[in-house]
């Protein structure tokens, strides 16, 4: 017989989605190793759903914690567009930035839901997409030369950001430093490079949030999960809000090459314990 979520799963699900949702170490992916590691043996349409919500549980910490950029950004683009100026000021540009990042995840998320939402049930392939994350942070420090601020960011290097964020539509390969990684190939600093990564993350996190819920309020079991589901959310969100004070503090001190070597770690436990089943 399948079991279903706990509370005591969902709050400690909740509290690594919110570290590793900003941490580039993947949440998805942890979503995943996690339960898998432990045993839990949760339905697989509630395990996603869940991944799901608490994803947008930690956009409510992205929201928390860059509320007054966020307000900023949409008041200096919306008035340039009525101005028939749109690239006139840098906070103006940053907006459009942010949406021409958001495009190549967006659609490739829209045309291959179905197929990218089957690898959630895989806790294998999963850690074979972390050592892709890995790959990507040594890459980003290698050779990104990490001088340039978001002030000099062009729709060219938006755009190619954006693709990095495509990578991330699979469970083991992190948002944040696939993003980070993209930036940082374009040479912005690196917490320059996380900010427009935190920034960007936003609308694709906002649509995940829409269609999850269209999902979650077809589910027949919605009254009894529901109560389980929200202590999950909180935690996600306030442990989300707190990582990204943290790793924006962290970055402007230090490299990511810890975060590649614990992904490796991760990776290589899950595929051990995989094969000696």
């Amino acid at each position: 017989m399948v079991n279903e979520m706990t509370l005591f799963q969902s709050i400690f699900l909740g509290i690594i989605q919110g570290l590793t949702e900003f941490l580039p170490v993947s949440s998805s992916g942890h979503l995943v190793i996690v339960p898998h590691l432990f045993g839990w043996d949760i339905p697989a349409a509630d395990a996603f759903a869940f991944d799901v919500l608490v994803q947008v549980a930690t956009l409510i910490g992205v929201f928390a914690y860059f509320w007054r950029d966020l307000v900023s950004i949409s008041q200096a683009t919306l008035l340039a567009a009525r101005n028939r100026k749109p690239f006139s000021t840098p906070q103006a540009r940053l907006g459009w930035y942010v949406f021409f990042a958001t495009l190549p995840a967006g659609w490739i998320g829209l045309v291959f839901r179905n197929q990218i939402k089957d690898v959630f049930n895989s806790a294998v392939v999963t850690a074979l997409f972390l050592l892709l994350t890995a790959s990507l942070l040594l890459i980003g420090e290698r050779f990104g030369r990490h001088n340039r601020s978001l002030d000099s960011l062009n729709w060219k290097d938006a755009f190619f950001i954006g693709a990095f964020q495509a990578l991330a539509l699979f469970p083991g390969v992190s948002r944040s430093g696939a993003t980070i990684t993209g930036a940082m190939a374009r040479d912005l600093e690196r917490p320059e490079a996380a900010r427009f990564s935190f920034l960007m993350s936003i609308p694709i996190m906002l649509a995940a949030g829409l269609i999850a819920t269209l999902d979650l309020v077809k589910m027949p079991n919605l009254a009894d999960i529901l109560p389980v589901f929200i202590p999950g959310f909180i935690a996600a969100a306030v442990v989300g809000y707190l990582a990204i004070g943290w790793l924006l503090g962290y970055l402007a001190r230090r490299p990511l090459y810890v975060f590649a070597i614990y992904c490796i770690g991760i990776s290589v436990i899950t595929i051990a314990k995989a094969a000696i089943q």
